[in-house]
């Protein structure tokens, strides 16, 4: 690889290391240290500026330099994506992992729309969407930062369990209970008609705007233009 691709791997070695790091094992002496509130600024800097750091050096890594999976991969990463829009349209609502004074009695509640498949709907939207990206073999960069967006996803949804659980205790070990980590698939459509109404028009809009973006056609439109 090239001096531009291994600025990309360590960039995402360290967004992704940064933040397992400062969600898990240097969380509590970061809080001590620097209270609640300073804690919240300095996760965010340093997250924006790895973040940052993956950005600019995916944009200067080689666009193309694997010879791609063809039809079949694109086929298959249109199809992964929609679910994988649907489980992140829904995991906004009643999600008890996201920061809101409700989580203990949403993780107390029977579970609905996506959470009938995954306690982790977010994270599986991510992790679907690298396996998209991975399908493709489409280039290294590309190879290179899904794989650590899914390992982040991944990974990370293991970590939460536990870090949740000596945060919420009784109340995350009940939602544990009632919820999958991995997906229930044979759920998927019982998940409502607004995670399925919208996950499909986030679907439809990020395949639209990918050509913007990337310059190159995805989805249904990669076959409509």
């Amino acid at each position: 690889m090239n001096e531009a691709l291994w600025i990309l791997v360590a960039g995402n070695v360290a967004f992704v290391g940064t933040h397992f790091a400062m969600s898990h094992p240097l969380r509590a002496p970061m809080v001590k240290a620097l209270g609640a509130g300073g804690f919240q600024i300095a996760y965010t800097v340093v997250s924006f500026a790895t973040l940052a750091w993956v950005y600019f050096a995916f944009v200067a890594a080689p666009p193309a330099d694997l010879p791609g999976s063809g039809d079949a991969g694109w086929i298959a990463a249109t199809i992964i994506t929609l679910p994988a829009m649907i489980l992140l349209a829904g995991s906004f609502i009643g999600n008890p992992a996201l920061p809101t004074p409700m989580a203990e009695a949403q993780a107390r509640a029977e579970p609905g729309g996506v959470f009938k498949v995954t306690r982790h709907p977010m994270m599986w939207a991510i992790g679907l969407w690298a396996a998209s990206h991975i399908i493709l073999f489409w280039s290294i960069r590309t190879m290179v930062t899904a794989l650590a967006m899914g390992i982040l996803a991944l990974v990370g949804a293991k970590l939460q369990d536990a870090k949740k659980e000596a945060l919420m205790g009784a109340a995350w070990a009940e939602w544990e209970s009632k919820t999958a980590y991995w997906p229930r698939w044979g759920q998927f459509l019982s998940v409502g008609a607004v995670p399925l109404v919208a996950g499909t028009a986030l679907w439809l809009a990020g395949s639209y705007i990918h050509l913007w973006r990337a310059g190159i056609p995805a989805g249904v439109f990669k076959w409509l233009g």
